[in-house]
């Protein structure tokens, strides 16, 4: 699956430099890794977020959010946000964040 670059390059902007960050190509998108830990990641014109499992299914309860499956299993700890979910920079920024600080959360890899 093809990742939109577009959203990527947002996604980098709201990142901005961090220590820590790394970028890898995986799952036929890219994602960004905090300390060894999946933060998010860009799956066509969808941001992937990873979250706390907790929060998943307040997350859920927000528009445009749908839960991230891969080969038709649900992948808990993660949501998927459509485009119409990241239209403005604030919207992106506040779940590229809610992934970073949930990967900072975590022990180091």
């Amino acid at each position: 699956m093809a990742y939109s670059e577009g959203l990527a390059d947002r996604v980098r902007d709201a990142l901005g430099p961090r220590p820590g960050v790394d970028e890898r190509k995986m799952f036929g998108g890219i994602v960004w890794m905090v300390d060894g830990n999946m933060a998010c990641g860009v799956m066509g014109d969808d941001l992937m977020v990873r979250l706390d499992r907790a929060e998943v299914p307040g997350a859920l309860g927000e528009e445009h959010v749908e839960p991230m499956e891969m080969t038709g299993r649900r992948m808990g700890g993660f949501v998927v946000v459509g485009a119409a979910g990241i239209a403005s920079e604030e919207e992106l920024s506040g779940w590229v964040e809610a992934g970073v600080d949930y990967a900072d959360s975590l022990p180091s890899k």
